[in-house]
């Protein structure tokens, strides 16, 4: 009875990935960077981080709209070179990240600072109103 053999029922899956894709599909993605957004509260703000390496301050754009804050970025650059096969060498890159406010936020006051690649938006919030006390009671008859 050693003849028995296992039935893998992903052995015919990962065959056929590696017949459409090769022997790794994911490879034209190793290398992308994708920037990473960090959304916090500290000291009554709402703090956006957002880290934009090679982004400058003319590549971003802030806006507030249906109560949320919409942060996007966009890059070009163009190279040319006459010396070279090609003509034109152009490469982009974009970023675009859609986050709530929450309702106590103050959009009249929001800022943003764009330093060594790492954007920061600052929403201020209106403090939370003290929480009503209710007096308990006993009911006398």
């Amino acid at each position: 009875m050693s003849n028995l053999v296992k039935w893998d029922p992903f052995a015919e899956l990962s065959s056929l990935q590696k017949q459409f894709f090769g022997d790794d599909f994911l490879s034209s993605f190793k290398g992308v960077n994708i920037p990473t957004t960090d959304v916090y509260t500290k000291n009554n703000q709402m703090i956006v981080e957002a880290h934009l390496p090679n982004f400058e301050q003319k590549d971003v754009n802030i806006q507030v709209d249906s109560n949320a804050l919409i942060v996007s970025a966009e890059r070009h650059e163009k190279e040319e070179d006459k010396g070279k096969k090609y003509v034109v060498r152009e490469s982009s890159s974009s970023f675009y990240r859609r986050v709530a406010l929450p309702e106590r936020a103050n959009t009249d006051k929001i800022e943003a600072h764009l330093d060594d690649g790492v954007l920061k938006v600052s929403v201020p919030l209106t403090p939370l109103p003290e929480p009503k006390k209710i007096e308990v009671r006993s009911k006398k008859k």
